[in-house]
């Protein structure tokens, strides 16, 4: 079964804690402080393999989370900062966050992205000397890191695209012109997931995607080719595969302006792509009546307009090489697969750390929200007098006690900050 969706969870690392540590030597009167930082928690990374068809290997597991960072040591050793996480998907994948604030397209084979990034290390206690605290012992610990729910969609790479309504006849031109083995049966909807094909015209190979049949309705949620309309996107040229005498007794004229209408109602471009009319099946219908159908619809589309069988093989040659005319060779880009790939969407908040909520939640309770804040506490060990009392310094550096004195609050009120609630007491003594 063909998986074109899936839906992943991905965690970065943990940043490692960094240490209280002081350095006691004989013969070295003055050791002082030497507790290392913390590494920082490993990524989350997605590649595009070329080695890989579709998402069906994230049915076996939707959650991934990178290793967190090593934790600092004594005598200033930093922790080890893990390798990223690395997930693989076919290219032509598209990664989007759940609430659409990052999108990523990888296209081309060995293209990459950072779609988590592990949590920043903590920093040991040396970094915390001051001439008024010598022996610092407390130290800092690593933040959590990136959490994201992500989309992965996967939209096909071929150079062209085999649509109509079912049966027209495009899962056996395709059988006929490539190597590809579609389903082919006398009834609609054959063809229940894309298939792709390639040609040799000269020296060039191309690829050929066969879309399951649209119907009216598609763009909306109708048949089955609404969940492959996608797919088409990524063509750079599509054939209208249109009956000439449908055995249903439907009008080609209704059936060709029906496929059309769909292709418009799905927006993505598709209305603007390059085409080319193939009217199938011509084995069926006299040569004359061919002929005037070929004028007709050339006149009518104002489009290049084959015939052809894939029961004869008639037509098949002038099929390829008109494909192959129609679409131009591509310039290599030379930075395709290097380097990771920037989000191709991405919503900035300008300012948004410095956004400071104070909440009385009661009588004597505050409730402080702000990223700082809460980066703050989440770094520190309350329990811990000396990084409380560092807490209180950053806490009025930070314009916090003044907004809390703001709302009416007074020394010994509890404050919640980031899920931790703790009696303030600013500029009193800790014991």
């Amino acid at each position: 079964m063909f998986h074109d969706r899936a839906d992943i969870f991905v965690r970065g690392g943990a940043g490692g804690d960094g240490v209280v540590s002081l350095r006691r030597e004989a013969h070295v009167p003055k050791g002082g402080p030497d507790g290392g930082d913390g590494g920082r928690g490993g990524e989350v990374v997605i590649v595009a393999d070329a080695s890989l068809r579709d998402l069906s290997g994230f049915r076996r597991g939707a959650h991934f989370k990178a290793e967190r960072g090593g934790h600092g040591r004594g005598a200033g050793k930093h922790g080890a900062t893990p390798d990223p996480l690395v997930i693989r998907v076919p290219p032509g994948t598209v990664v989007e966050e759940a609430d659409g604030d990052a999108r990523w397209d990888l296209v081309s084979p060995g293209q990459r992205a950072v779609v988590a990034r592990g949590g920043g290390g903590g920093r040991g206690n040396r970094h915390f000397a001051t001439s008024t605290r010598q022996t610092p012992r407390f130290a800092e610990r690593g933040l959590p890191g990136q959490e994201r729910r992500l989309e992965l969609r996967l939209k096909l790479l071929a150079d062209a695209g085999f649509v109509g309504l079912p049966n027209a006849g495009k899962s056996s031109l395709l059988a006929r012109i490539t190597r590809a083995k579609p389903k082919v049966a006398d009834y609609p909807f054959t063809t229940v997931e894309p298939v792709l094909g390639t040609i040799d015209v000269g020296d060039r190979q191309l690829v050929l995607a066969d879309i399951p049949g649209l119907i009216e309705g598609a763009s909306e949620g109708a048949g089955l080719g609404h969940e492959f309309l996608a797919h088409v996107e990524r063509c750079r040229l599509l054939v209208h595969v249109l009956d000439l005498r449908p055995l249903d007794g439907s009008d080609p004229v209704e059936n060709h302006a029906t496929v059309e209408a769909e292709l418009r109602d799905h927006g993505h471009g598709l209305a603007e792509l390059p085409r080319l009319l193939c009217l199938s099946k011509r084995d069926l219908v006299p040569d004359e009546e061919v002929e005037a159908a070929l004028g007709d619809w050339r006149e009518r589309t104002g489009l290049e307009v084959l015939a052809t069988s894939a029961a004869t093989g008639a037509g098949l040659e002038e099929l390829a090489a008109a494909i192959a005319r129609r679409l131009p060779l591509e310039q290599p880009d030379d930075e395709a697969g290097t380097g990771e790939l920037p989000a191709t969407h991405r919503v900035y908040r300008p300012g948004a750390d410095d956004e400071l909520t104070v909440q009385r939640t009661g009588p004597r309770a505050f409730r402080v929200t702000g990223a700082r804040p809460e980066r703050l506490i989440a770094r520190h060990d309350v329990d811990n007098d000396e990084a409380m009392r560092y807490v209180e310094e950053r806490l009025r550096a930070l314009g916090v006690i003044r907004a809390l004195e703001a709302a009416g609050f007074e020394p010994g009120d509890d404050v919640e900050i980031g899920g931790i609630v703790f009696e303030l007491h600013p500029g009193a003594p800790f014991r």
